[in-house]
């Protein structure tokens, strides 16, 4: 049956109490569900400075605090990210470090933090199962933090303009593999392919930059660059997420609205023409519907291809792909819309890992976490 028959709701789960500052992004755990096994875990970041650990308990299925990341960052923690063996989560601060912590099961030590203060090399002290490490990295606010698809390398982005990409080396040392310098002002948003090693960025300049190393010696460089000469967006671009087989992707912008952008993965995997080219008229072509409300996240997820997207009108909208076909391309329905989904501006959405039935949590500038689950109304 279509989505669009099925008359579906967002039913409220559980409201996760905790932070006391607006709460920044939320991350699943990503191999944790309780169809392996697991309990699910999920991480938000606050304006707080600290990082939640939440975990849902298999028997009653409610959702309690396990634990508090809080001895690190110094100011704001905007973005955390886990890597895809869910032992690690990194974290990215305001105070201008990068935080990574490792995931013991009952609890969580920072083992090692990316950061520079006037280009001198800290070196740190942590756990005692951790040697000294010297790193260095971005001179001003830490904005987003991505891991790629093998958890290798760690991508990070600031206020300083720049991208950086590390290699994760044995030990639990990190290496800078590359320093990227295209965007023009800050950069909101990194965010890695989830099959190939291409990395994505967004900024305060209204692009989408596309950087590729051809070889394996960390050469990176910008291939392609989306702007709103080439049918993409006209002002900040806030967000970039993607599908699960990464042959489309969803961005949101400050001009109202979420663009879905298509490409060739088998042409990209063949490296005939690696870089999704609009200029020649193929791939990425974007799909665009407005938005109208400021500051909003998004993602897509594989499942129905369903968008979920959060705003600064405190809703959550959810968005499928019409069935009909159009003389201009995919085009995409509003599915249903959550008034009043927070008190406030809603920072990120993220549904849970896994097939069936997903989770799905919300952050805010409310100072709330909420799970949400799609259900046929009553």
């Amino acid at each position: 049956m279509d989505l669009m028959e099925k008359n579906l709701e967002l039913v409220e789960i559980q409201k996760l109490e905790g932070h006391t500052d607006r709460v920044w992004s939320v991350a699943w755990n990503p191999v944790s569900s309780h169809a392996d096994g697991v309990s699910p875990i999920l991480a938000s970041c606050s304006g707080d400075s600290t990082v939640r650990i939440w975990e849902q308990s298999s028997l009653s299925r409610s959702w309690t605090c396990k634990t508090v990341l809080d001895e690190t960052h110094t100011r704001t923690v905007r973005s955390c990210a886990w890597s895809p063996s869910g032992q690690l989560l990194a974290t990215a601060s305001f105070d201008g470090t990068t935080g990574i912590w490792k995931n013991y099961g009952s609890e969580f030590d920072c083992i090692s933090t990316l950061e520079v203060i006037s280009s001198a090399i800290l070196i740190h002290k942590f756990s005692p199962r951790i040697t000294s490490l010297n790193l260095k990295g971005h001179e001003n606010e830490v904005k987003s933090v991505s891991w790629n698809a093998s958890g290798s390398h760690l991508a990070t982005c600031s206020r300083d303009k720049s991208v950086w990409i590390w290699e994760v080396l044995e030990g639990n040392e990190y290496d800078c593999a590359a320093v990227l310098t295209g965007h023009t002002q800050d950069v909101k948003m990194v965010q890695w392919h989830p099959t190939m090693d291409v990395l994505f960025s967004c900024s305060y300049d209204n692009t989408i930059k596309v950087w590729w190393s051809e070889d394996d010696d960390g050469e990176y460089q910008c291939v392609q660059t989306l702007g709103e000469s080439n049918n993409g967006h006209s002002s900040t671009v806030w967000s970039i997420s993607f599908n699960a087989a990464g042959d489309k992707m969803v961005t949101c912008s400050d001009d109202l609205t979420l663009k879905i952008w298509g490409t060739d993965i088998a042409r990209m995997q063949s490296g005939e023409d690696y870089a999704p080219c609009l200029g020649d008229g193929h791939s990425m072509q974007p799909t665009r519907f407005c938005y109208f409300s400021k500051k909003f996240s998004v993602q897509l997820v594989l499942m129905d291809d369903i968008i979920v997207s959060g705003a600064g009108d405190n809703a959550i909208r959810l968005f499928v792909e019409s069935k009909h076909d159009s003389v201009d391309g995919p085009s995409y329905n509003l599915l249903l819309k959550k008034n009043k989904a927070h008190e406030n501006d809603v920072n990120s959405v993220q549904w849970s890992p896994g097939e069936g039935n997903r989770l799905l949590a919300s952050a805010s500038d409310d100072g709330m976490v909420k799970i949400w689950q799609l259900a046929t109304k009553q």
